[in-house]
């Protein structure tokens, strides 16, 4: 469907190399250790995590087209069944152009 699948996260290389091994990823992980593309794309927010606020990344997708234009953004996604969900989406979008 050409159709492009990047991940990003803020880990290590190495972590990454690692996770994406672990679970035999078939797209790229990109790291953002210095957060550059979390702000750019507003990912980063405030959590608390047992009882302790910090910045953590919220969970979003997004979808740009070839011409490198957001044309829509899924946030505060859950992993469980989002796969299949974004699936039908470029499908859907595929379909009406």
């Amino acid at each position: 469907m050409n159709t492009v699948i990047l991940g990003v996260s803020r880990d290590s290389l190495k972590s990454h190399q690692k996770f994406s091994e672990k679970n035999n990823l078939p797209f790229s992980l990109l790291v953002d250790e210095d957060a550059f593309l979390h702000e750019q794309f507003d990912v980063l927010k405030e959590k608390k995590m047992f009882g302790k606020i910090g910045l953590g990344t919220e969970r979003s997708t997004f979808l740009i087209d070839e011409n490198g234009t957001l044309i829509a953004e899924f946030r505060k996604v859950k992993a469980k069944g989002h796969a299949v969900d974004m699936l039908e989406e470029v499908k859907n979008r595929t379909a009406a152009q």
